[in-house]
Parts: C-alpha cells; structure tokens; sequence
C-alpha cells in the first residue's frame, strides 16, 4: 500500500504542474518548493496549537489537523497566486525562456524561506495518527501486505480531492473558462473571458492542492526538511510528464504509477535503485509515447 499511498502525493503535486502547463504551458518549476512550504505551515500550525513532537497526545486531535490543513491550503494558494501575479505574469507574452528562467528564481526564493523559516536540519511531525495495520489486526497477513491507519488517512483526503478537481474543471462555469483558455487564449478574449482571472484561479487551484498534500505527507512520513521540495517536485514532474503533461487524469494516473514502481523498485532492488527504475521508465514511455500515457499531440497555442 505504500506504493498507492506515496503516489497520491505525487499525484497532488502533480496536478499543480499539469494545470498551469495546461493553460499557460509553463512549467512551474517553483511548485514543489511551495509544497515544502506547506509542510512547514502544517507544523508550525500544530506547534502554535500545542501538538508539537515533544508532547504526548492521547488521541488523534481532529480539529487541529483540519485547521492545520486549511492553514497550509490558503498559504499555498495565495501564495502561488502571488508569484503567477508578480513573476509570471509579466512575462507571459515574453520568449518562453523568461518565464522558465523566472520559475526557477522563485524556486530558489521559497528554498531560502523554508531554510530560514525551519533550519537546515529535518524537522520532525508530531506522530497523531493512530498506529493501526487494518491487515494485520483483522485478518493476520502483516507479512503480505499493510494497509494502516495512515494509508486511509491519506487515501480518503487525497481521493476526494482529485474527483472534486475533476468536478469543478468539467462542470462548473470557472472549469469551462479554464478549458476554453487552455485551447485558445486569443478566443477566449475576444469571447469575454477574463483570462487572467482564470489563470490566477488554476495557479489557487494548484497551490491548494499542494496545501493539502503537505499536510498528508507531513503526518504519513513524519518529518519535512527544507530541501523536500526538489526531490517531491522532480517526481511529480515526472509523473505529470508520465501521464501526459497538461492532461488532469494522466498527471493522477502518472503519479499512482510513479508511486507502485518506486514501491517494488525498493522491495526488489534495494532502496539505491529506486530513481533509476523510476526514470527508466520515463524514458522508455516518452521514446515510444512522447506525449505520455494520456496525452495527446496538438499545435502550439498562439
């Protein structure tokens, strides 16, 4: 199960990815920083509230994980409004090189937030989930599978999340402006669309969606270090590629597969050879499938 449960991370992470490219084809680079950004948000939420690691907790304080969450959602989802509104989007029209280049310094600028906000060294996730393998407990195969308490937890948040994305891209007014941008930003001008309140809006989806990931990751792994973002990024690019990047479903399906194959690359080969099995299969998928499992190939946008 850790294998689905660390691609529901991924898959979050990646969805943030695939959005933007989908409707400004950039590749926001810094979106896996802001992640980071949000572990750190949850933690100090926690703290502020008096659940950090060094304190006991007889139970699973609900209350303060849903504010912590909500805490990291809109830290996220302003704050990635903010860098599409200062550093993106005066870029927009310019050569594709410069917006590319400019997600890449504020990469940089929320790596050294996080390093002055929490220090070099990994901070710890106080532990407040239940320690329960429903295996294990009800049916005696702890030595075949394990599906605890945290994998729910994970599972039953990031589902959810995923279909109610789906939701609001294919049946609300918003979601329609998103698509009719993706396919034709001139169009959707010249049909009353105000374009770059749509693209705020995916830049607030993304980042709330990252919001709610670090809090998962937080409490399933529990630690963050400042430099989580690179190694978190780097895999949910990759899967937003492995799906097909721009296409919704590719970038979850990609990052579940992403998620089982690093899995079993572990179980089998030993914990050094999880990234080669990872990237191997990238390369393999784009060499005959450039556009990815999902994708599909279409010009470029004016």
């Amino acid at each position: 199960m850790i294998g689905i449960t660390n691609g529901a991370f991924i898959a979050l992470i990646a969805l943030g990815y695939t959005l933007v490219y989908g409707i400004i084809e950039l590749i926001n680079f810094a979106h896996g920083d802001l992640f980071m950004l949000g572990t750190f948000v949850c933690l100090s939420t926690l703290t502020l509230l008096g659940f950090g690691t060094e304190v006991g907790v007889a139970g699973t304080p609900w209350l303060a994980l849903l504010l912590a969450m909500i805490a990291a959602m809109i830290f996220c989802g302003v704050l990635n409004v903010l860098a599409e509104r200062i550093a993106y989007r005066p870029l927009r029209r310019a050569p594709r090189l410069a917006p590319l280049i400019s997600a890449i310094g504020v990469s940089f600028i929320f790596v050294n937030i996080g390093l002055y906000w929490q220090g070099p060294t990994p901070r710890r996730f106080p532990d407040l989930l239940p320690q329960y393998d429903f295996m294990s407990q009800l049916f005696g195969l702890s030595t075949l599978v394990r599906f605890t308490f945290k994998d729910l937890f994970v599972l039953s948040l990031a589902i959810p999340l995923m279909l109610g994305l789906a939701w609001v891209i294919r049946s609300t007014r918003i979601g329609k402006a998103m698509r009719a941008v993706a396919q034709d930003t001139e169009m959707s001008l010249q049909m009353g669309i105000d374009v770059d309140r749509v693209i705020a809006f995916t830049f607030l989806l993304g980042g709330v969606l990252a919001g709610a990931a670090s809090l998962m990751y937080g409490l399933y792994n529990n630690n963050t270090v400042f430099t989580l973002g690179f190694t978190a990024g780097l895999k949910a690019f990759t899967a937003a590629v492995l799906g097909g990047i721009g296409n919704v479903t590719g970038a979850a399906l990609g990052g579940f597969v992403l998620g089982l194959l690093s899995a079993l690359t572990v179980t089998y080969a030993g914990g050094q050879w999880e990234n080669v099995g990872v990237f191997s299969l990238l390369v393999i998928i784009l060499v005959f499938k450039p556009t990815g499992l999902l994708g599909q190939q279409v010009g470029e946008k004016a």
